[in-house]
């Protein structure tokens, strides 16, 4: 394959980091390649929804005069959940729908420093609530590998420019598996890294760590460049890390032969999950015995780990947006009940959410002492239709609120763990389904090893969606 304009879209970023190296095509030739992709198929998936081509422009002339960077001028799709000095951030909301942040979000600020392009925005459900995205401001974002299914969310934008060939890094965010839902769902990779290691902001609960940003690209060699750009310390992070040195100057070892023991499930027995993710979970568990790794089927108890996620998450929602239940808005239904389930709250709701998540920590904790890592799936169904707001059964049991399908991610977020989320096989009706793979907090360089062990026995990583006019 010639490395044309139209052609470099389908090269993964570590390709185009060498090319870029030699001088065998200029960082112009990237971006124009970037925005021809684009506007050959961002009109059918909608994962793109704001440019800011002249903010590109100007940011490559200036890297020109300076040192060589790490991202070496590869443009970067933000997540519209995240502020861009003078560009468009609606956080999925009528109520911002103009909206052109004054200052930029501290991760942002990081990527540009290492050399990172900005060159747009990806689409997000409101306010980044729920699992599918869409909302009155862009519309839904599609599936590329099946137009008729959800791309996932809150990261689904992101999910879907990646998996399309608009992107070879966007950012996610991820409070109860925003992040990792849409990764495996549109066949890339994403991480929830472990707390403070990714300085941002400013927010509004600067001491909240259950509501990270991470690195989506489209295989793990890819992600692990782009989290190493991602990753500072920040004094006006005040849950930033830092020592986090080692994640800088450390190689990853991406073949690594070493050999671990793994726990895995399908459900922690209790969280509902469908036969075919089930059975996903039995083939990956053959795979990974296959390729020499001692593995059971054992894991932490995560008993209670709905009622603490669902307490904190209300409280979140209240302290970020009662507001808005004092005005006429055209908010959608399910932010305003998270809202207003946050306002019922007591304290001893609280202390109970808390006196839970201690001793969901101490399980993996004491998990994590056996055991290297932990796999379970990354969303407890396949991608779903895109017009269906949120699953409400699945098998026999019913949900009656757009949080509780989540649970097999959101109850790792309450442990402070590192996961990862990769497509390992095709569903039924055409998409990608996958895992995420669990680390003890402060073990993301290992994680990302044995993700890369993994990805490399399975081709999805080197896949084109059906749908990506190749």
């Amino acid at each position: 394959m010639t490395n044309s304009i139209d052609t470099l879209w389908k090269l993964n970023a570590t390709q185009l980091i060498k090319l870029l190296d030699k001088k065998d095509i200029s960082p112009e030739e990237v971006l124009d390649s970037n925005i021809n992709r684009i506007n050959e198929v961002n009109p059918d998936i909608n994962a793109v929804v704001t440019l800011c081509l002249d903010r590109a422009k100007k940011n490559i002339f200036k890297n020109k005069s300076e040192d060589k960077k790490l991202l070496n001028n590869i443009p970067v799709l933000i997540k519209d959940i995240t502020e861009v000095e003078g560009v468009k951030t609606t956080f999925g909301s009528k109520l911002y729908e103009n909206n052109i942040s004054k200052v930029s979000d501290i991760l942002v600020t990081n990527i540009e420093k290492n050399g990172g392009i900005i060159l747009g925005k990806t689409n997000t459900p409101e306010f980044a609530a729920g699992s599918n995205t869409f909302n009155d401001v862009f519309g839904t974002t599609k599936n590329p590998w099946n137009l008729s299914l959800s791309a996932g969310g809150s990261s689904g934008g992101s999910g879907a420019a990646l998996a399309s060939g608009m992107a070879w890094f966007a950012t996610g965010t991820d409070l109860g598996g925003s992040l990792r839902n849409p990764a495996s769902w549109n066949g890339v990779v994403g991480l929830r890294p472990t707390p403070g290691l990714i300085a941002h902001g400013p927010t509004k609960m600067p001491f909240n760590n259950l509501s990270l940003s991470g690195p989506m690209a489209r295989n793990v060699e890819d992600l692990s460049i782009f989290f190493s750009a991602m990753v500072s310390y920040d004094l006006k992070d005040p849950s930033s890390i830092k020592n986090n040195s080692f994640l800088k100057d450390t190689k990853l070892d991406l073949v690594s032969k070493n050999k671990y023991r793994v726990g895995i499930t399908h459900d922690f027995d209790i969280f509902p999950c469908s036969n075919e993710i089930k059975e996903m979970i039995n083939n990956t568990s053959r795979l990974v015995n296959h390729l020499g790794h001692e593995i059971d089927y054992n894991f932490p108890n995560m008993q209670d780990a709905e009622e603490a996620f669902q307490i904190l998450r209300a409280y979140i929602f209240y302290y970020s947006y009662k507001d808005l239940l004092q005005k006429e808005n055209n908010v959608k239904e399910d932010i305003i009940w998270n809202i207003e389930k946050g306002k019922k709250l007591q304290v001893e709701d609280l202390i109970k959410a808390e006196n839970i998540r201690k001793q969901l920590y101490q399980n993996i904790s004491n998990f994590f002492k056996e055991y290297d890592f932990l796999i379970c799936p990354s969303s407890s169904v396949a991608p779903i239709n895109h017009d269906t707001k949120w699953v409400k059964k699945i098998n026999n049991h019913e949900f009656n609120n757009y949080v509780s399908w989540l649970m097999i991610c959101a109850s790792i977020s309450l442990t402070n763990c590192p996961s990862i989320a990769i497509p390992t096989s095709i569903s039924q009706n055409g998409a990608p389904i996958g895992i995420q793979i669990v680390a003890p907090p402060f073990e993301d360089l290992k994680l990302l090893e044995f993700a890369k062990n993994l990805e490399s026995e399975i081709n999805i990583a080197t896949m084109l969606p059906i749908n990506s006019n190749d």
